[in-house]
């Protein structure tokens, strides 16, 4: 247990919202091994759902334009493919995640490569436009001081 009191898992979850939250959901198992932990949906909106990874964990929705959180949030393709923050995730695999992300059609936006901080680590973009790094830097585990 943790000083908050959390038993398991991250206590910082990003929050997404997809176009085709399902498709989403299945692409995002296919090219980068989430696994799904919770889906609730009316047939094609999904209300919620959460996918995990190790410890992880990212909850994400059907993108509408109803709801107070809808008129505070855009989606990469409504404003150039920019973005205002993005998802780190470790991976002990790197170059055979990197491999399976590419095998799922993601496309690479800076190249696998070993990083001065440590780790390895790749950039690549979701069919929605969602910005990931994936890397094997774990900072929790790294030197104080690198």
């Amino acid at each position: 247990m943790d000083e908050n009191g959390h038993r398991n898992g991250s206590t910082i979850i990003p929050c997404l919202r997809y176009h085709d939250a399902r498709a989403a959901i299945d692409w995002l198992q296919r090219a980068f091994g989430f696994h799904v932990q919770a889906v609730y949906a009316d047939g094609p909106t999904v209300h919620h759902a959460q996918l995990t990874w190790g410890h992880g964990m990212i909850m994400l929705g059907s993108a509408s334009s109803s709801g107070a959180w809808s008129k505070l949030a855009v989606l990469p393709g409504e404003i150039g493919g920019r973005q205002t923050q993005s998802a780190c995730v470790i991976v002990t695999d790197v170059d055979a995640h990197y491999a399976r992300a590419m095998a799922a059609g993601a496309r690479i936006v800076i190249d696998i490569a070993d990083q001065a901080y440590g780790g390895r680590g790749y950039a690549c973009a979701d069919p929605e436009g969602y910005l990931w790094w994936f890397g094997s830097y774990d900072p929790w585990h790294a030197d104080a001081g690198q």
